[in-house]
């Protein structure tokens, strides 16, 4: 089975071809994009909300794109058990929906950060995680102005309790510290899981990760996860 990813393309989408690139040119799977006015998912086996600025960033960042058509349908896609991932401005349309927990402010410096980040894989248990598990840091690049991922103090303790949180930004060897920290993210969270384990929200770019030729492949690890998930239920 070869799995079919959905790319949602939002106005002001801009990494929806970079994800259709990683996913089509250089893994091989099945991909397709999906406008924000339709109603349809094509039959695709997993969602991906790319990164960008969906409708200017204007209001808050994601707070008009969740309200776009489609997000009801990837809404009951994900409620359902259906496959979701949310990649920077998709991680922020996810929390606007309420698909995960918490809120996105910007960054601490107030300041756009991009640059190649390393994340420890809390997690290697996860949809998103289980291929190669044992490479617990990935180099993966960020780009965001608002990226510092804030929650209430009992939700943060319940993510942790429930093993929701799948990165947090480190060194290369795996070491947590707040000096690594791009953003000011809250416990350097930089992506979650709901509860059911099937949505995954994060503010780096595995699809920026995923070619040779620009010196780093650690996304593709998350892709295979899936693929190879869905290749097994």
């Amino acid at each position: 089975m070869k799995p079919k990813f959905g790319v949602v393309v939002f106005p002001g989408s801009n990494c929806d071809h970079d994800a259709y690139y990683a996913l089509k040119k250089k893994l091989g799977y099945d991909v397709t994009f999906l406008w924000h006015k339709d109603r349809d998912l094509e039959n695709s086996d997993a969602i991906i909300l790319p990164g960008g600025f969906s409708y200017g960033d204007y209001l808050r960042t994601g707070a008009i794109a969740r309200f776009s058509p489609i997000m009801e349908k990837v809404i009951s896609f994900a409620q359902n058990g259906g496959i979701v991932i949310g990649i920077c401005n998709g991680f922020q349309i996810l929390l606007e929906a309420g698909l995960l927990p918490g809120v996105m402010v910007k960054n601490n410096s107030l300041k756009f950060v991009c640059k190649d980040v390393y994340l420890k894989v809390e997690n290697p248990d996860t949809i998103f995680t289980s291929f190669q598990a044992e490479k617990r840091a990935l180099k993966i690049p960020v780009a965001h102005g608002e990226g510092n991922y804030f929650a209430e103090t009992d939700t943060l303790k319940e993510l942790e309790e429930n093993n929701q949180i799948v990165f947090r930004y480190s060194s290369a060897d795996g070491l947590v510290s707040e000096e690594l920290n791009p953003n000011g993210s809250q416990l350097n969270i930089a992506g979650i899981i709901n509860k059911r384990g099937n949505v995954l929200g994060m503010m780096p770019h595995p699809e920026r990760a995923c070619d040779p030729l620009l010196g780093k492949t650690d996304g593709t690890f998350i892709f295979q996860s899936v693929a190879e998930h869905m290749v097994n239920v």
